[in-house]
């Protein structure tokens, strides 16, 4: 290096980075004693060069914002032997100085020396910030001790035993602007390798990475609790633990999944809720796995322990009066306010299958609903907390898929609490065996979401994350996770037996003290409380637990939460025929044909999509017949009108995967939007249509259709699947939520299921919905089943969903060539005046048959085949067959076709599908059609088939092929013997 060392003179402190910079251009562009130094700079030293002049966050940034440089060259000269020396300033320079050249008498090697220093320095506080939690002390068994990781350690970047003492200039990281390297590492410990582990470093905004960085160094990733606060947080712990050892005593073996080993999820849930209510906080929809759920329930969401003991006792948890099956008491939600310091904080804990985290996508929709419904646009009022178990948080794909949709536009809601409670075991599955990669919350990273590893034998570690988690949520209306360590003192269900596989960590777990037992040792010895105050606390717990446990014997469950709020003034379902009133009037009809035909002058439609709208203009303008799609928009415009929204996602739903519905029309020259039915002004109240492109996932967006269907009532919420095949990728939401849930947990739906089926020949994955699946679950009133064969039918059936004064599910099997088939045409009058929707459709050519006396067959069958059925007899001239079309097959219209058969009673009967005999509706109609031939004593007792065969696929996969079984089943079901 030269004697010339005036590009040191009156520089800030930012000065090398900008020297950098200029080298960067080329080398020529610096002095020859930088060239090599520059050269020898590894690539993180290159990066780290930038924090050089401190983080633009920090308040020492922000209070010595003119540092000069001459500062760090006065502790070279000195050779850092004192503090004193450390703190002297030398006057600012002016910019002006910036071009002149001033000699400062320093060694050139300790100037180097310092600069490399300061640079390694920094490189080992980003080491920690990226890798600290390897290192920390999270295990509260020791079964897994930090890891070492040589970017953790000082070595590594060329500090020696000798350099521990030196002062290095660090420029207010970490608060300080000069420090040891053994000041640095002990602030570097305590912050990140301690009892709590922070992940942030992966995320992707500058701004967030910044927030939290300076939350968790500027307190040392600590919160100074207050005497109270600490008392608080031990009085919390105390009541979930004894909670769960009642239990255990009262009703010893019986499965209860207990939180024992976790109880400080208790005190954090607490404090997420208390600073969520300072932050604006109005209400929290909560889903959580069975593990902890009953701790939860009586601690968090404040339900009677008698109502919890009494379901213990095998005590029904329905209301006398209220129909349902009910379901397990682990299984169950209930809702409640708690206040929090003056903050009113509505509750909602939704109840849950054993499908672990199949609720996920369910919370996060009724949160979207919850959020409409509150006006809550920016998604400040009401927050998701989702509580996981580790091993599902890792297995379960629902997780990844309902962490994928968090930040579309459609799905948005302003970010999830995940809290996960880390058992460190999967029933009996090690981490080791149950995911792949350090952490089961490995998976969170793919949504950039910062993650809190926290020991739970720490209770103040975990209440002071929990709190910066709901203060990062406020903040960033993002995701956010908490991975709390603990242990699971007991088997996966209290019956099992932990040491048949797992008997080491269970005779840790046997030995090791109660997480209550070591914070009450705690604040003992640090004089926070005495050993009688923590000894009040159990007694006083253990009190009211024997005086709950006293009147389960007198209790008797009479309230529940059904049909209120946003469901006041709807019922159950009544009656047989259920139409509504779902024609509109003919002016109404004029006015919504005019909106959904038209698009604003400027507006550069595609010239296809033009003559579309043109011909349904004419249409509606001069009557005629309507198709599919022009029925299904105007059932959407009608039901705007009438006040009611409409939602409508799924994978291509703005076009529609056979390109028939154009809900969403493209610019052709710009590709700015338009979407005509968001142009409908309601009668009376707001109500609007959106129309969603979803993600390719089927659960989470089934699950959270199904979830905002639960929360409003007035919203016509529609699942559409781009071939009905692909619904089995959400069948644990049909199976364990859709078709049951009004049933188990007395929850009302009104949710759309669009499902495009038919037999085309286009193969086993693009064929069959799988209508044989709803209707094996068809039971108890639990929803609706149709195949639709006309446009005007599919109008009312829509219309009906939301004109009467009960909710039901709705499965569709919605066609796809019947979208454009000529016969598939509806009158347009047949949406005006007296009509509504027909469970039973009679044969188009019903006039030009014999009479009912020489009628030989009767065809039943329902959907696309009714066609193929139709031109077939036509084509053959047939007159003594007759045709029907069961267009709803759950509820069963037993009434309506009995009437029908009492006129054919000389005909035979036969059933005729497209879809394989084993699947269909073949097996599920078959009882009902002979139970109706019984009852009205009909000559003929059995129903004949005509379809296809068994088959293990849906659907042979050659066109050849199908269209030769296509014309079997049709022949034979025509064909009389």
């Amino acid at each position: 290096m030269s004697d010339d060392l005036s590009f040191l003179t009156g520089l800030n402190a930012d000065y090398i980075a900008q020297l950098y910079s200029r080298y960067l251009l080329g080398a020529n562009h610096v002095d020859e004693s930088w060239r090599g130094f520059f050269d020898d700079l590894s690539d993180n030293e290159q990066v780290l060069l930038q924090e050089l002049s401190g983080a633009s966050w920090t308040p020492a940034a922000h209070k010595k914002t003119g540092r000069s440089f001459d500062r760090f060259a006065k502790v070279a000269r000195a050779g850092h032997e004192t503090t004193k020396a450390m703190q002297m300033q030398a006057p600012q320079e002016t910019l002006a100085a910036r071009d002149r050249s001033v000699d400062i008498d320093v060694d050139h090697v300790d100037v180097q020396r310092s600069v490399r220093d300061s640079i390694q320095a920094l490189m080992l506080i980003r080491a920690y910030r990226a890798r600290g939690h390897l290192a920390a002390t999270l295990d509260p068994l020791s079964l897994k001790e930090g890891t070492y990781h040589p970017e953790l350690d000082p070595s590594h970047y060329g500090f020696t035993d000798s350099d521990y003492n030196r002062p290095i200039f660090i420029n207010g990281v970490l608060g300080m602007d000069y420090a040891t390297l053994q000041e640095i590492q002990d602030a570097l410990r305590a912050i990140y390798c301690d009892t709590i582990g922070v992940e942030f470093v992966h995320l992707s905004d500058p701004e967030e990475k910044a927030w939290i960085q300076c939350r968790i160094e500027a307190v040392r990733n600590r919160t100074d609790f207050t005497l109270n606060g600490k008392r608080a947080i031990l009085q919390r712990i105390t009541a979930a633990e004894q909670f769960e050892q009642f239990l255990h005593k009262k009703y010893t073996g019986t499965k209860r999944f207990g939180l024992d080993g976790g109880e400080t999820l208790i005190p954090a849930l607490e404090q997420i809720m208390k600073r969520g209510g300072q932050l604006g906080v109005k209400e929290m929809v909560i889903g959580m796995s069975h593990r902890g759920r009953l701790n939860v329930l009586s601690n968090v969401m404040g339900k009677p322990f008698a109502a919890i003991f009494s379901e213990f006792q095998g005590m029904d948890s329905i209301p006398d009066g209220v129909q349902g099956s009910g379901d397990v008491k682990y299984h169950l939600g209930t809702s409640s306010f708690r206040d929090f310091d003056g903050n009113r904080v509505f509750l909602s804990l939704s109840p849950n299958p054993s499908h672990l985290e199949a609720v996920n996508p369910v919370v996060i929709g009724k949160v979207r609903a919850k959020q409409k419904l509150r006006g809550d646009v920016d998604g400040a009022e009401v927050v998701p907390v989702l509580i996981h178990g580790d091993a599902a948080f890792a297995g379960q794909g629902i997780v990844a898929e309902t962490l994928m949709i968090s930040d579309l536009p459609g799905y948005r809601v302003g970010g999830t609490i995940h809290f996960v409670v880390n058992n460190q075991i999967g029933f009996t599955t090690i981490p080791q065996y149950g995911h792949s990669g350090f952490y089961p919350t490995d998976v969170a990273k793919l949504l950039s979401a910062p993650i809190f590893h926290v020991n739970g034998d720490d209770p103040e570690a975990v209440v002071h994350v929990a709190r910066i988690a709901m203060e990062f949520r406020q903040a960033f209306k993002k995701d956010v996770v908490i991975d709390m360590f603990c242990y699971r003192r007991y088997g996966h269900n209290e019956g099992d037996e932990p040491m048949f596989t797992q008997p080491q960590m269970y005779k840790k777990i046997k030995e090791h003290k109660t997480t209550r037992f070591l914070y009450a040792q705690k604040l003992i010895a640090e004089h926070s409380v005495t050993q009688k105050k923590a000894k009040e606390m159990l007694d006083e717990v253990n009190t009211y637990l024997d005086e709950a446990f006293e009147a389960t014997m007198n209790y008797k469950q009479n309230t529940i939460n059904f049909l209120q709020g946003a469901w006041s003034g709807l019922s159950l379902a009544h009656g047989e025929d259920r139409r509504g009133k779902t024609a509109i009037s003919e002016a109404d009809l004029q006015v919504l044909g005019r909106i959904i035909t038209e698009v604003p002058s400027h507006f550069s439609v595609n010239p296809k999509i033009e003559r579309q709208l043109m011909a349904r203009k004419k249409i509606l303008e001069t009557g005629g017949k309507i198709d599919w799609a022009t029925a299904e928009t105007l059932a959407y415009a009608s039901l705007v009108r009438d006040g009611f929204s409409v939602r409508l996602s799924g994978q291509d739903s703005g076009r529609g995967t056979f390109s028939h519905r154009h809900a969403v029309l493209y610019d052709q020259m710009t590709e700015e939007k338009y979407i005509p039915l968001q142009h409908v002004k309601a009668h009376d109240r707001d109500a609007v249509f959106e129309v969603h492109n979803s993600p390719l996932s089927e659960m989470a967006v089934l699950g959270f259709e199904y979830g905002f269907s639960l929360v409003d009532p007035n919203t016509l919420v529609l699942w559409e699947a781009q071939f009905g095949d692909f619904a089995n990728g959400a069948q644990v939401i049909i199976d364990q939520f859709i078709s049951s849930a009004e049933l188990k947990w007395l929850r009302m739906s009104g949710l759309v299921m669009l499902l495009p089926h038919g037999y085309e020949g286009q193969g086993p994955e693009h064929s069959s919905a799988r209508l044989e699946r709803y209707l094996q679950l068809s039971a108890e009133d639990n929803w609706q089943v149709c195949n639709c064969t006309t446009p005007a039918n599919f109008f009312h059936m829509l219309r009906r969903q939301m004109c009467r004064d009960f909710r039901k599910p709705l499965i569709v099997m919605t066609p796809k060539s019947l979208l454009r088939h000529k016969l598939a045409v509806s009158d347009l009058s047949e949406l005006t005046g007296d009509h509504t929707f027909h469970r039973l459709l009679w044969d188009d050519d019903h006039e030009s048959l014999a009479k009912p006396a020489q009628i030989k067959r009767l065809v039943l069958c329902s959907g696309k085949v009714y066609y193929d059925l139709l031109q077939e007899r036509r084509d053959r001239k047939i007159k003594d067959v007759m045709i029907l079309r069961l267009e709803q097959l759950y509820p069963f219209p037993h009434k309506i076709l009995a009437d029908f058969f009492a006129d054919y009673k000389k005909a035979d009967v036969v059933w005729c599908q497209e879809e394989p005999k084993n699947q269909g509706a073949w097996s599920f109609v078959n009882p009902l059609i002979e139970e109706v031939l019984r009852d009205i004593r009909h000559k003929t007792e059995r129903v004949s088939y005509a379809g296809r065969t068994a088959t293990a696929a849906t659907a042979t996969g050659y066109l050849k092929r199908h269209l030769a079984e296509q014309a079997k089943l049709i022949d034979e079901a025509l064909t009389l013997k």
